[in-house]
């Protein structure tokens, strides 16, 4: 959002600024620009430059190495080798992680202390093997790579251990991006979890497994959104200044709750109606919390509860369409007016919430 002529005119019309000072905030906005300075996001927060573009790709890159990449081939090193490998990497990455802190370069020392968080996993997988404390029923056939590509309980020792390393990662380093692996790491556990409580019903008549992994992942979704919140709430004086410590998490806890709820089935119409709501407070939480996430994920439910419509309940309907169209084209104008007044509209819905809230919701904002 820029700062324009316009914009300061009008605060001299509300009484919020005086022309003197309007005069002195623009001629001070036109220096900063002149030096190359960015007025919309705080030096270290992540933006569409060149460099943090460079930043993000290498450092993508060498987490997907050690990680979705990961191949057979390091296998032939053996368990020990394996993990000889691993902490060396760990040292490396820490080791760039504290000489980059040192030179004020916090988006890529996010990427390297990320990069060093990864590794945990490896180097647990690796421990284990090497102990010969495989969990029941994972023989020397299971490899690293099948990690992130099966979903098994038995994968919870490495997930607790990683879970336990970016908490404390966190606390000496105070990088947002290390909650991405965090992130990722509660959504894997989120299915393994399901996993490991639904073959229960194979003992205790958990019924069917699959419904049982549905209602697992989005209770768990739910949950990981309330720890988000709280998170949220507490640091939003850090977002304001660009360390955005939320944003993963709520991504994580978006996929699994709205995954698992999307993935279930309902025969009843109002079941499928209760979906299209809860999509509908997914939006309206969006636009309270300043969130797109939301938006995107319960834009996507709406759109799916009006393709079941088209598809089943008003499936051989000449009328449906044309009023489908005309409700997309009033969506359309709800955007702009949306864009338009999107302050108003926040401010408003944060109207309807207790006072302690909004105080925490404002602050920092």
């Amino acid at each position: 959002m820029q700062l324009t002529p316009s914009w300061l005119a009008a605060a001299v019309q509300r009484g919020i600024i005086s022309d003197q000072q309007a005069k002195l905030l623009w001629a001070f906005t036109q220096e900063q620009a002149g030096s190359g300075a960015d007025l919309q996001t705080p030096p270290d927060a992540p933006a569409f430059r060149p460099a943090h573009i460079l930043y993000y790709l290498g450092g993508l890159v060498a987490i997907g190495a050690m990680t979705l990449f990961m191949n057979l081939g390091w296998e032939r090193f053996g368990h020990v080798g394996l993990l000889t490998i691993t902490v060396v990497y760990a040292l490396f990455g820490l080791g760039v992680t504290e000489w980059l802190l040192r030179h004020k370069l916090r988006i890529p020392a996010g990427l390297t202390a990320a990069f060093t968080l990864v590794l945990v996993p490896l180097a647990v997988y690796a421990l284990q093997g090497a102990l010969g404390l495989w969990p029941e029923g994972m023989d020397k056939s299971w490899a690293y790579r099948d990690y992130h590509i099966l979903i098994d309980g038995r994968w919870l020792v490495m997930e607790l251990a990683t879970l336990a390393a970016g908490a404390l990662m966190l606390l000496r380093y105070r990088l947002p991006f290390l909650v991405m692996p965090i992130a990722g790491t509660l959504w894997y556990m989120s299915m393994d979890l399901a996993r490991l409580l639904a073959d229960c019903g194979s003992k205790y008549g958990c019924g069917d497994l699959w419904d049982k992994y549905k209602t697992i992942s989005t209770l768990f979704g739910l949950l990981v959104l309330l720890v988000a919140l709280v998170v949220d709430l507490r640091a939003r004086q850090a977002r304001r200044e660009g360390r955005d410590y939320a944003f993963w998490l709520y991504l994580a806890g978006l996929m699994a709750f709205w995954g698992g709820l999307t993935s279930m089935d309902s025969n009843s119409e109002w079941g499928k109606f209760g979906y299209l709501c809860i999509n509908l407070l997914l939006i309206a939480a969006g636009a309270i919390l300043a969130r797109r996430a939301f938006a995107v994920f319960g834009g996507l439910g709406v759109a799916f509860y009006l393709g079941h419509l088209a598809d089943q309940v008003f499936k051989d309907s000449m009328v449906f369409p044309f009023v489908l169209t005309l409700i997309g084209f009033a969506i359309i104008g709800l955007g702009i007016l949306w864009q338009r007044k999107e302050q108003a509209i926040t401010e408003q819905l944060r109207n309807l919430l207790p006072d302690a809230w909004q105080e925490m919701l404002d602050d920092g904002t």
